[in-house]
């Protein structure tokens, strides 16, 4: 990654995903772009807008300063203030920078809880083409040690691995491969199995430290959660798959619910790359596509 981009509200809250961001900058060198959006309403007057971009500008160079006197701006860490839709602001602005990144964090209700809560946060993940780490937790850990990664019977459940694994290397991670079966049908498990070994082969080409746990229960989401919290995992890195409506873009079920419930950090990847970043896996993996 090149660009951390951290959407801000200036609560308390917000400022988990700041941290996440400085500790992603420092091991990977990457730059961090702060954001605050102003929404648009109809009672709101030019006046009011310059006012309020005038307050986001004066929080920015505060945080700005606290960060010069912690030692943290040599991360490259600059600001914007945008107007829009924010889910709509946050995707675009992420697409102007390469190999980007988005740090959003989810909390309760705040000033500018619309993208918080209200789902919001869902529409960033849904409609960016870059990969968005969602995070609930006020107080996060040092390093990311471990990193769960789920795998499904879908052909896209590999596209985040290349990615995962990078992470994986810059942080020297240990990546928990699970594979979450709702049945025990021979067929899924076969296919889960070669899924499995085509990443492993992947993780090995790559030197990446790794475990394998092969999990059953009635819930993708809850299978993944608990073996993670049973781990004490740093990241879940998962797909943002996509549900297509006549009048929107909407994030598949499995996602929605991971990003709602987890209070571990969650790692969302587009599947705007597929057939790309599998041809690696394919081919460590022995596996030639349809």
């Amino acid at each position: 990654m090149k660009t951390i981009i951290v959407p801000l509200d200036f609560s308390e809250e917000a400022s988990a995903g700041l941290d996440l961001s400085f500790m992603l900058a420092k091991k990977t060198g990457a730059n961090i772009q702060m954001v605050h959006v102003i929404q648009m309403h109809k009672s709101k007057t030019q006046n009011d807008i310059e006012e309020e971009k005038n307050e986001a500008v004066l929080k920015f160079e505060k945080i700005l300063e606290k960060c010069r006197k912690e030692g943290n701006i040599d991360c490259g860490l600059t600001y914007s203030v945008e107007e829009g839709q924010v889910f709509r602001a946050v995707a675009e602005l992420a697409d102007k920078f390469e190999d980007s990144l988005t740090v959003l964090s989810t909390h309760g209700e705040s000033g500018f809880e619309e993208l918080f809560i209200g789902g919001h946060a869902y529409k960033i993940v849904s409609h960016s083409k870059n990969p968005v780490i969602t995070t609930r937790r006020s107080k996060l850990s040092a390093n990311i040690d471990s990193i769960v990664m789920p795998l499904d019977i879908t052909f896209q459940t590999r596209e985040k691995v290349p990615y995962t694994a990078k992470l994986a290397a810059a942080f020297g991670s240990e990546i928990h491969v699970v594979t979450a079966q709702l049945s025990k049908m021979k067929s899924i498990e076969k296919k889960l199995i070669q899924y499995t070994n085509q990443v492993t082969a992947y993780l090995d080409h790559h030197n990446i430290r790794y475990k394998i746990t092969h999990a059953h229960g009635k819930n993708l989401t809850d299978i993944t959660l608990d073996y993670a919290y049973s781990v004490n995992a740093d990241l879940i890195s998962i797909m943002a798959e996509q549900e297509m409506n006549p009048s929107n873009l909407l994030l598949g079920n499995y996602a929605h619910q991971m990003i709602n419930k987890s209070f571990i950090p969650v790692l969302s990847f587009p599947n705007y790359h597929i057939r790309v970043t599998a041809e690696d896996i394919w081919t460590l993996g022995a596996f030639i596509p349809r």
